[in-house]
């Protein structure tokens, strides 16, 4: 294997030393007075109580988790159905899942630095509060891609060395390198996704309760300090959009770059890296996608009070996929041979680049859907906000036509970008224009990240009484970090889409099933239980923020009502209390939904073999990709709905403004939306990923043989640990 390699956890190191060095620049701005200071550690100690006691509970999944796949890896099937693994399957899942959580950490504790000093910043201009609140979104985005790039490539070359050195591509050591390698998505995933769902939860309850109370029965607003789970509310936009949001992408970046590696080493070629090219190129493209996401943070600037924040942030991006584009080019020309075949299609290495091509305009196409879609001014959006002028009822109606009309364009636009990236380059295509959409996830998380600092800015510079000029510049900031954090989620989802067919084709290929035939009942009913479980999952997620919701309601209706002094600033409410709730309900909620993922694909493969498992995973797919872009969607149409009321709107040719019957209509829209957006809706690409990872892994132990498969009518299960063979 050529020396190029050594350049992957290279470009891992550059981004973590951007991290640390503009976390530096950010912890050396002006945090302001004594009361925003005093407010910014009730939200630090609130994030980091939190990612404690959720930390402790995933210890007790990690560890067992590590022990069984250890076991299973020790394992060594039968002569007929080798299994290629080893007990070090357990060390890659530890680390992935350590990375996973430090991830999500890194985001965390610069966002809860950086929110303070955004609200002082906005003290003296919008230019200013900008460079803070993004200059902290870039520090997780860098550390995020840093850490991915750092960890897989760093495994890469060590399971190499432990397992194939010397050997080809596609050989049995090389096939065990990767299934062994496999096992650090799998820890990434699975904490990304309690991360995600917990941080969820915890986010939504503390928003409801927030809402319900302080704006529509108090008549305060959103973040005014006499409410009780103000705190609560401003530590979720924290554990659940940056910490759980973190953990999500770093999963994400690693799962594509992942299922291309797999269905590389398939790939027999003659090239200047010692055959090993088609592996070698997703790791290098997430490499120079970090380094083009870096430059492009520079290109985020604004001059003046007037200037558009998303246009800024819309520079950086798409300078990083400009810069991207060109340097695959040049990676694709110089590392892929001229000719390539995988599964009997063959193709050119333009035809990679193509494919490439392709993955980054399905980004870019996705993220300027969802803008459209949820974005203040926009023709949905505007009709959310006619529809709240007659009432609760039709704001609903209309948040709900808007989100599942949303579901159009994307999926139109993901189909084509199927048919296009395989027409180009087969199944490799596929998963290498997820590859390419994924290489600028540093700038995507940048910009996402910045959301919830903004956010947070405006909680803490309402809670201090700071000028009216300062808020009008973090509701500005905000109001964009709503329309990016729904674009975020949209980009998220469809690098899912590609990501999961990418790992059913790996999938496919290392069970040894030929195709997946629907025409047999037991198939059909895997497919059909695939497509109800994101409901469930979505079921469990939405009442879990309810439950927490009602006990935040009760709890702040009982301070209001028992501290007197409270509405007249004489008393300071029991934040703690609010945030104890959010924190309890959050983990002990989250831990039904994380294990359907986790459970359900290991007992369909070990009970009905990999074809049914096939099936599943493909309902799973198609159900949760729109479900997740129908409740992302809606819950992002909503709050900018709600927020249109802060500037006054025009309905029926009269203008309303905060406190109106129909702000109050647009109120309980925002608060129906809250966990579809933040819970369930972006838990779906997770989701779907996490149960294709699972069944990565377990396909070596339920592997049939060379057998015609169309013509198999009956599954033996072997002891676990053993393959399961098709008998004739």
């Amino acid at each position: 294997m050529n020396q190029i390699v050594y350049l992957v956890p290279a470009f891992g190191l550059v981004g973590l030393l951007y991290t640390a060095w503009k976390f530096n620049w950010v912890s050396k701005q002006d945090a302001g007075n004594e009361k925003m200071q005093e407010l910014a550690g009730y939200i630090a100690d609130g994030a980091i109580a939190f990612l404690k006691a959720e930390w402790k509970i995933l210890t007790y999944f990690a560890i067992p988790t590590a022990i069984l796949l250890a076991w299973l890896g020790s394992q060594e099937g039968t002569p007929e159905n080798p299994i290629h693994s080893s007990p070090l399957i357990a060390v890659a899942f530890l680390i992935g899942a350590v990375f996973s959580a430090t991830a999500g950490y890194i985001g965390m504790i610069v966002a809860t630095k950086a929110n303070v000093r955004t609200a002082e910043a906005a003290r003296t201009s919008l230019a200013k509060a900008l460079n803070v609140s993004f200059t902290g979104g870039s520090v997780m985005g860098m550390g995020v891609a840093g850490l991915a790039i750092l960890g897989l490539g760093g495994l890469f070359i060590a399971f190499y060395q432990i397992f194939a050195q010397g050997q080809a591509l596609t050989s049995v050591e090389m096939k065990t390198a990767i299934e062994v390698l496999a096992g650090f998505s799998l820890g990434a995933e699975s904490i990304a996704l309690f991360a995600r769902v917990g941080g969820g939860i915890y986010t939504k309850a503390a928003d409801v309760g927030a809402d319900l109370v302080g704006k529509v029965e108090a008549g305060i607003p959103e973040d005014d300090v006499r409410n009780p789970a103000t705190i609560a509310d401003n530590v979720g936009d924290n554990v659940g959009d940056v910490a759980g949001m973190g953990a999500d992408l770093f999963g994400s970046y690693v799962a594509t770059i992942l299922a291309t590696m797999v269905l590389g080493q398939e790939i027999s070629v003659t090239d200047n890296y010692g055959g090993f090219s088609p592996v070698l190129l997703p790791m290098l493209i997430a490499g120079v996608g970090l380094l083009a996401s870096l430059v492009s943070t520079f290109f985020v600037r604004i001059s003046s009070e007037t200037s558009s924040v998303q246009n800024a942030l819309n520079v950086g991006n798409y300078t990083s996929i400009a810069i991207t584009f060109v340097t695959s080019y040049f990676l694709v020309k110089n590392i892929l041979p001229e000719y390539l075949t995988l599964r009997g299609t063959t193709f050119t290495s333009m035809d990679v680049f193509y494919a490439i091509i392709v993955g980054l305009v399905v980004g870019t196409l996705m993220s300027i859907i969802t803008e459209y879609y949820t974005a203040m001014g926009k023709r949905p959006v505007d009709s959310i906000v006619q529809k709240s002028g007659t009432g609760h009822a039709t704001n609903i109606i209309g948040g709900l036509a808007v989100g599942m009309e949303s579901t159009v364009l994307p999926i139109l636009v993901l189909a084509a970008g199927i048919i296009g990236s395989y027409h180009f380059a087969g199944i490799y295509g596929v998963s290498i224009a997820a590859a390419g959409m994924m290489a600028t996830t540093a700038m995507q998380l940048a910009i996402d990240a910045f959301g919830p600092i903004a956010d947070n800015a405006g909680g803490i510079a309402e809670m201090s009484q700071l000028p009216s000029e300062v808020r009008d510049r973090t509701d500005n900031l905000d109001a964009v970090g709503n329309t990016t954090a729904a674009t975020g989620k949209g980009f998220a989802i469809a690098s899912a889409a590609l990501t999961s067919l990418a790992l059913f084709a790996a999938f496919v290929g290392i069970a040894g099933i030929s195709h997946i035939d629907i025409y047999k009942a037991d198939v059909l009913a895997g497919l059909f239980v695939g497509g109800m479980i994101p409901f469930i999952f979505s079921a469990l997620c939405i009442s879990a923020v309810g439950k927490a919701a009602m006990e935040m309601v009760n709890e702040v209706r009982r301070q209001f009502r028992e501290i007197p002094g409270i509405m007249e600033y004489k008393a300071k409410p029991e934040y703690e209390k609010c945030v104890a709730i959010s924190t309890e309900a959050s983990i002990r909620q989250m831990i039904l939904p994380g294990a359907i993922a986790l459970i359900v694909p290991v007992l369909v493969g070990f009970t009905m073999g990999p074809e049914v498992l096939g099936g599943l995973l493909a309902g799973v797919t198609v159900s949760g990709v729109l479900m997740g872009i129908f409740q992302s969607n809606a819950g992002g149409a909503w709050d900018n709905a709600k927020k249109s009321f802060e500037k006054g709107v025009l309905i029926d040719g009269q203008t309303y403004k905060k406190g109106s019957e129909p702000h109050k209509a647009a109120v309980t829209g925002d608060t129906v939306g809250d966990p579809f957006k933040d819970t369930s809706g972006p838990s779906m690409n997770i989701l779907i990923k996490l149960m294709s990872i699972v069944s990565l892994v377990i396909a070596p132990y339920i592997h049939v043989g060379d057998n015609d498969h169309a013509s198999a009518t009956k599954m033996e299960k072997a002891p676990i640990g053993k393959a399961i063979v098709a008998k004739k």
